[in-house]
């Protein structure tokens, strides 16, 4: 009995998205061809690196599945740098922006935001804020405390002192 090729021991253990047959008549018998399916994709994937890149005559194919993505991914060093307006200050400015990709899990929108400083901050503060509400989550005395501190304005004045935070007025009144 003649061994399984290679192209089928790979359809048991991992099946083919794109099955191409053919049918071929050989001697009065029909017969069932698979033809394989091999696609190469060229192009500049990096974006915009830092170093430049060899000419394309010096650059390889590089086969990618998905166990090896991301080492793929990290070794071409993908970059994106640019401009972007600033509309978290309302004053026209535009804000520079570099975001590296390394991952798959780094297109995601909190690692994308993390990768901007102004935007880590405030996901910083996000957290601490989720953390602050969770331990207030059944903890009367605490919300007692910070109920006092947001509402009374000498406690509120102090807080601000020593954090090193102007108190200046707002438009909106208090949480009651």
């Amino acid at each position: 009995m003649m061994s399984e090729s290679l192209q089928h021991k790979l359809d048991r253990v991992r099946p083919p998205r794109v099955q191409i047959t053919y049918d071929v008549e050989t001697g009065g018998a029909m017969e069932v061809k698979e033809l394989p399916l091999v696609v190469g994709v060229m192009g500049d994937l990096s974006g915009q690196p830092k170093e430049a890149l060899p000419g394309i005559k010096q650059r390889k194919f590089v086969p990618i599945d998905r166990d090896n993505f991301n080492s793929v991914l990290e070794k071409s060093n993908a970059r994106v740098a640019m401009q972007v307006p600033n509309v978290l200050e309302n004053d026209n400015t535009n804000l520079s922006v570099e975001l590296n990709f390394k991952d798959m899990t780094d297109f995601e929108p909190t690692a994308v935001a993390r990768q901007v400083p102004v935007l880590a901050n405030l996901l910083e503060m996000r957290d601490r804020l989720k953390q602050l509400l969770s331990k207030m989550e059944g903890n009367d005395a605490l919300c007692g405390l910070l109920d006092n501190a947001l509402t009374d304005d000498s406690a509120r004045g102090e807080i601000s002192k020593d954090l090193g935070v102007d108190e200046s007025p707002t438009d909106t009144p208090p949480a009651e």
